[in-house]
């Protein structure tokens, strides 16, 4: 319990340091933010922090908080560790300056802040990347609430079908993707806030309540996973929302659009990802103890007709530690952070859709039109299994929160900031993600030495790419000024 504590500590001192360093390095200022110099009472609508802070909150606090969390402490204790450096010095960073560079381009989506960096072929890329992405957390988000409420009902001695729920919850996506963001989610995201914070309240409760022991990290960076996975990059991969996720990047724009002052941006960007920092560390620890730290059993309780899904050992938690009616308000609070981040996930990919094809969003019918692919696309996508589905989805999320965090990194160094806030967890992230590629069942599958070795060469040369595309820039725009000043 010792590394548990120790590791909530960390995460609020990180906020109040390393977040105050983030923000100075950005350098905000009272300049007026798109919520105002572009309202168009549809997504750029001013909105008080408060409200900003939770419907950031609750769109990144997704199934990948508690569900990656859970898959990820299979890996040892070494997880606690990555949820709180993750956060801190990468998650927190990239979260924080994509949503405040988003402001200072007047509320750009992802792609396009990319595009801006590096040019087109860049983002185009990365709008096909975050599509894909968003389209996979959107299914995602649909069948794993969707399972929960079968399981739940069923708990309770009612038959029904995981596919009604998947129809609802399509309908509500579908409404919170077209409709004006004060309308459904702006109204309703305080009411979904207050439950999962709850719901969290009363699992960090079952913590310490509830019998069972959880492993302390003790130095050691050797994985424990039951089917002998290499942590590097598996865990990083595996265990995304909980320290950094390219998602957050898409979902970060959306806020952008209505933050009354840049001064605010430290709490809703920065702030949301430490807090979902401490949904994962409850959810890692509840899992491992419910089990009293049998890694082994936990992967069988996860697991299914050879199917692993989380929400298994979350049922399970919740019906065993809280008694009915708790039962019902934590699977809840559960089922809320997927629906809540599923829902700004396809809003967001419409967002992105309109920016790259320039279509103009206040006509609902258009806003109708561009959502159509993209649900089509989630629908199709709910039926392959959820194992398979996320570790894919997991390696494009942070391929992209490499290219985002080398995004950031292109910004800073040309506006002469101190860059390397972003550079080092590019690089790491850009280790991870190029590694996987090598390394991973679903992929190549070659030995861990030869992945490391390939891994190892590609990210150099991505790296490599990046300070000459940068250092191109710089001087071609050093030289349009010094032809404009002839």
């Amino acid at each position: 319990m010792i590394t548990f504590i120790s590791c909530c500590v960390l995460l609020v001192i990180g906020y109040f340091v390393y977040g105050t360093i983030a923000e100075k390095v950005f350098g905000i200022d009272n300049r007026l933010t798109p919520a105002y110099s572009k309202e168009d009472d549809v997504d750029y609508i001013p909105m008080p922090l408060w409200k900003v802070f939770l419907i950031q909150f609750l769109n990144i606090d997704g199934t990948g908080a508690i569900f990656g969390a859970i898959s990820g402490i299979l890996f040892g204790p070494v997880a606690y560790i990555w949820i709180v450096l993750g956060c801190i010095f990468a998650g927190g960073v990239h979260d924080y300056l994509s949503g405040m560079i988003s402001i200072r381009k007047g509320g750009m989506s992802l792609p396009e802040i990319i595009g801006d960096e590096f040019g087109s072929i860049f983002k185009y890329i990365a709008v096909i990347l975050v599509i894909m992405v968003l389209m996979m957390f959107g299914a995602v988000f649909v069948s794993t609430p969707a399972n929960l409420f079968y399981l739940m009902l069923k708990n309770g001695g009612i038959v029904s079908s995981p596919l009604i729920w998947i129809i609802i919850i399509f309908i509500y996506y579908i409404l919170a993707t077209i409709l004006p963001i004060d309308k459904l989610i702006g109204r309703f995201y305080p009411i979904f806030g207050a439950i999962l914070l709850i719901m969290a309240g009363m699992v960090f409760i079952g913590i310490f309540t509830q019998s069972g022991a959880t492993p302390e990290f003790t130095g050691s960076f050797i994985s424990k996973h039951p089917n002998s996975l290499p942590l590097f990059p598996l865990l990083f991969v595996t265990l995304t929302c909980g320290a950094i996720s390219g998602f957050h990047g898409t979902q970060t724009p959306m806020m952008a659009k209505c933050i009354k002052e840049e001064r605010h941006g430290r709490i809703a960007f920065y702030g949301a990802m430490i807090c979902e920092g401490f949904i994962a560390l409850i959810w890692a620890t509840a899992a491992i103890k419910f089990v009293n730290g049998d890694y082994a059993n936990l992967l069988n309780i996860m697991t299914v007709s050879g199917i692993s899904n989380p929400a298994n050992i979350v049922n399970s938690i919740c019906s065993n530690w809280f008694g009915s009616i708790g039962y019902v308000i934590a699977i809840i609070g559960v089922m809320i952070a997927p629906i809540t981040s599923g829902d700004t996930a396809l809003r967001s990919a419409r967002l992105v859709l309109a920016d790259a094809f320039k279509i103009d969003q206040k006509s609902i019918s258009r806003r109708f039109l561009l959502a159509v692919p993209i649900f089509i696309g989630a629908a199709l996508l709910v039926s392959i299994d959820f194992s398979i589905i996320w570790r894919y989805d997991c390696f494009i999320n942070q391929t992209i929160a490499a290219l985002t965090l080398w995004t950031i990194t292109s910004y800073l160094y040309r506006n002469n900031k101190f860059f390397f806030i972003s550079l080092i967890p590019a690089i790491f992230m850009t280790f991870v993600s190029t590694n996987y590629i090598f390394i991973a069942p679903e992929a190549l599958n070659l030995s861990p030495t030869l992945s490391y070795i390939l891994g190892g060469i590609l990210g150099i040369i991505i790296t490599i790419i990046f300070f000459y595309l940068i250092k191109s820039k710089n001087n071609l725009n050093n030289s349009k000024n010094s032809n404009d000043n002839i």
